[in-house]
């Protein structure tokens, strides 16, 4: 689920470059769901290892490895990449929702089978709220407006001019300030993730009473 959530997300950004002007992503063959060409060994591989297994299965994360943009080649500068730097985020929140309904459709079958193979169908159902889970938890982490999150390319289109340059200029100390926020911040990062906590529970809310059992759900 986390592999193709972060697939998408960059896929999105190339498909939507594309259509503003920019065929970089295109002509590279990042325009695919295969997930190959968008792995990333150390955010696709080994830091969701490792946080898989140090929280013994209980939450990971991870990201795709970026699609090549070249933002001088939208037909429109600011609109294209206002578009572009929201394609990843509305695709995550898109897929939330289809999983939530993907959910909530096995939860019927599961009922109009008469209740059969319930261990199966909990599987299937936890899976989909990890899916659930971990595309909002995307969708709203990607928002925070720190290089090089996409949230940080939306904020600056609407900075004044002199303050949007030197806000630019943290472009290169991005990774280290997101770092420390993380590290340091966490009481901080929790309160900025409060949107996902609140649209997770929303969702988790409407799709509860179609859970095939107690372990269908990752939070009780």
């Amino acid at each position: 689920m986390l592999v193709f959530a972060v697939v998408a997300h960059e896929v999105a950004h190339g498909w939507a470059a594309l259509r503003q002007g920019d065929d970089t992503a295109y002509k590279l063959g990042r325009l695919t769901l295969n997930p190959i060409p968008h792995i990333d060994p150390v955010m696709t591989i080994l830091v969701p290892a490792m946080l898989w297994f140090a929280t013994s299965g209980a939450f990971t994360f991870g990201a795709a490895r970026p699609v090549p943009i070249i933002p001088r080649n939208f037909r429109h500068y600011r609109r294209g990449d206002l578009i572009v730097s929201s394609a990843g985020v509305a695709t995550n929140l898109v897929l939330a929702l289809i999983t939530t309904a993907l959910f909530i459709a096995v939860g019927m079958l599961h009922q109009a089978l008469g209740g059969s193979a319930t261990p199966t169908f909990a599987v299937v159902q936890r899976m989909l709220a990890y899916g659930i889970f971990l595309n909002l938890i995307l969708a709203v982490f990607n928002l925070i407006p720190i290089p090089p999150l996409d949230g940080s390319r939306i904020f600056y289109h609407f900075l004044p001019p002199a303050l949007g340059a030197r806000y630019r200029s943290l472009d290169r100390f991005g990774m280290v300030i997101l770092i420390a926020l993380l590290w340091f911040g966490r009481g901080f990062f929790g309160w900025l993730m409060t949107p996902a906590w609140v649209a997770l529970g929303a969702l988790f809310g409407v799709a509860a009473p179609y859970a095939v059992g107690p372990d269908a759900m990752i939070f009780q």
